[in-house]
This record gives structure tokens, sequence and C-alpha cells, in this order.
């Protein structure tokens, strides 16, 4: 295993982190399949992984819980904890302690040592503030039930470095970053900002949300025709690696192959070692990827869910994935067998979910021209899909 810096403290992080957001289930998001999942954890920490992340919400709420789990036998002190209040979901100061007793709870740990608010944006940093959430962390730490205060950060890059300046108390920061997102959301201005200011920066969704790992058949070529040969999740992540402001890369891995994988990959991973050749290449993926892709959703299902049943981004992958991959006819029969509930035709408008998409994806105009693609077998328009992307 690799290990790298994280900021200004005195701690060396595994090069991957082990997200456990996307842990393996028995059908169900709630139901994880303890027995595996464990089994994973372990395996990661056997060889060097050393950081772990999870949410209050993960699995509504069971991420937490199976971490705990999984930690107990001597590993809870080979590993560092990260987990998130969710700040949208705290309306007054009490909700803090409640939140915090049962992580410590779920957990089976007497400290959390990085504690994140969850998915700071303009709104939820306005909530942050009018309740004091940083006075009060401080106090958390004080008392030992808190190591350092984090945030994770869906917005833009004026609203980053806004959240980034009005507060000094910041250890670390996380962030969406791949090689397709340099200029979306925090980008490569906001991590090589947080890193000048002295934060350590974990990287989420190294690979969009899997999606850089199952492209589609004209940008694998393009990796495929190339040298040395590596899984297209490895030059995704080796990518990441590259770049020496990333203190961690996270992997959200659902079986035991993802996790020996990535663990490989990690410690064959180093700043610099991609050579200009290599970054061209992975430069013409991105070019061809933007090309042909409509939905930049990463299937964090923050959106989720939705009040009146509709799975929204099940209906985005479904749609991409038909489109990518030239697979119209198949997308519309899985359409036609979803609950009609949970089809994009279910739609009312209600805008709901677009104010907690991270992606800002105009979620209420993309249902209706999936119903007619999917469920109606109208054509797919490629310069009305554009215009939602750009807007």
């Amino acid at each position: 295993m690799e290990y790298r810096s994280f900021g200004r403290l005195d701690f060396r992080p595994s090069a991957l982190g082990f997200g456990c957001m996307r842990l393996p289930t028995l059908g169900d998001p709630a139901k994880i399949d303890e027995a595996e999942a464990i089994r994973m954890i372990r395996y990661a920490i056997d060889n060097g992984v050393n950081y772990l992340d999870s949410a209050y919400g993960y699995h509504r709420g069971q991420s937490e819980r199976l971490l705990g789990k999984a930690l107990q036998d001597g590993y809870r002190q080979k590993v560092k904890i990260a987990t998130k209040v969710p700040s949208w979901a705290v309306s007054e100061r009490a909700d803090f302690d409640r939140i915090l007793g049962e992580q410590l709870e779920r957990l089976q740990t007497d400290h959390i040592d990085f504690y994140l608010m969850h998915n700071l944006n303009k709104a939820n940093w306005a909530r942050m503030k009018e309740l004091d959430a940083c006075a009060w962390a401080e106090r958390m730490i004080a008392q030992g039930r808190i190591g350092h205060l984090g945030f994770s950060f869906h917005d833009t890059f004026e609203q980053f470095k806004r959240i980034l300046d009005e507060y000094d108390g910041w250890t670390m920061c996380q962030i969406q970053y791949n090689y397709m997102n340099e200029k979306t959301q925090a980008g490569t201005a906001g991590l090589r900002y947080a890193a000048a200011k002295g934060l350590a920066v974990v990287v989420m969704e190294p690979l969009l949300g899997g999606r850089l790992a199952d492209l589609p058949s004209e940008v694998r070529a393009i990796f495929e025709q190339a040298t040395p040969k590596r899984s297209l999740a490895e030059w995704g992540l080796q990518w990441v690696w590259n770049q020496p402001e990333v203190s961690l890369v996270l992997s959200g891995m659902s079986t035991m192959q993802q996790v020996q994988e990535n663990v490989a990959s990690a410690s064959r991973s180093g700043v610099g070692k991609l050579t200009a050749e290599e970054l061209q290449i992975i430069e013409a993926a991105r070019d061809k990827y933007n090309e042909i892709c409509p939905i930049p959703c990463t299937q964090c299902r923050y959106c989720m869910p939705c009040p009146n049943g509709v799975d929204i981004p099940g209906n985005f992958s479904n749609f991409n994935v038909g489109i990518v991959h030239q697979k119209l006819e198949n997308s519309r029969a899985r359409y036609a067998d979803m609950k009609p509930e949970e089809r994009a035709s279910a739609c009312i408008g209600c805008r709901e979910c677009e104010d907690k998409c991270p992606q800002s994806i105009p979620i209420s105009q993309w249902m209706p021209l999936i119903h007619n693609v999917l469920g109606k077998g109208k054509e797919y328009d490629a310069n009305v899909c554009q215009q939602l992307r750009v807007n």
C-alpha cells in the first residue's frame, strides 16, 4: 500500500480509502450483506487501508452500524473513521448532540477521528452557521468525542472558496473529483486552493459513480489501444492519484473483487507516475465521453426518496446506458418492467429533488424526455439533451 500526506496533520493515510456507501446488499439498500461486507472491509485493512468513510444516512442508517461491527476484534485501533452529520436534516442545536450520540453508538467507539458536515452547499452552510455548528464541533473536539472537523462539498468553486475562507478550523474537505470533473463543482481549482491552505483533500466519486469503469465502446476503445494495459477503473483511479494535492481516494466498493483490484491499484499509485502520453489518452477519452453521455448523474441518490415514488437515479441510469451503449430497446424493456410509480412518467414536477442534487441536474425537465424515449418509443434527440446539459 502507498501512503500519502494529510494536510497539516501527522497522519499518513493509505492512498485508497474505503467508502461505505455502496456496500453489498441483499436487494434492499438497508439490508447489507453483513458477512461479505465485513470480510471486504477487513481484507482492505489487512492490506494496508487505514481510512474508512461513512455517513449518518448511508444504507438508510445501516452503514455506520455495519462498520462498527467490522471494526471489532482489534480493527478499530488500525484505522481512522470519518463520518458525517446530515447538514440538511439538522433543524436545531440539540440535533447535533442527538445525531453524534447515535453515531458513536452505531460505530461502537468513543470518538470519531474525522467528523464532516455532509453535503455543504450555499443553503446548508448558511444553516450550519445559523446553528453555530462549528462552535459545537469545537466543544466536541475539546471533549475528545471528535478528532478533527471537515466537510463534504457539492456546489460551485466560488461557494467552496467561501466556506474555506469563512472558518479557520477546517482540517480536511471531501470533494467530487475525477478526470471528467476538472471544472465541475470544486474542481481542480478547489483542490489546489484547499491544499494551499493546508487542508487535507479527500476525493470521492473518482470513477463518477462507477460510470468511468463501464464506458461505452467508443471510449473504451481509446483505452484498449493504449499501453500499458490497465482496467478502466485503474485508469480513472491513477489519474486522481497522479495529483499531488490529493490526500487519498475513496472508493465505494460493492464486491470483494473490486476491493482486491483497487488495493492492488493503490499499491502501484503515486504522484506524477502517469506519462504525458497517458495523460493525452485520458484527455481523448474525456472528449469522446462528453460527446455521447447525456445526463451527468453519479448515482449518489441524494435526490431520493422521491415524494411521488419515482426512481430518479434508476431512470437516469437506464436512459444513459441505452444511449451511450446504443441499446435503447433494452432500456425500453427495463423501463416497462419498472413499477408505474417508479417510472419517469410519474414525475409531477415538484422539483423537491433538484434542491438536493449535487450535480444541479434539471430533473423535472429530464423526466418527460426520458418517458418519451423509453416509454413512448420516440426518437432520441441529441440536440435537446445537449441543451438540458448546458442549462
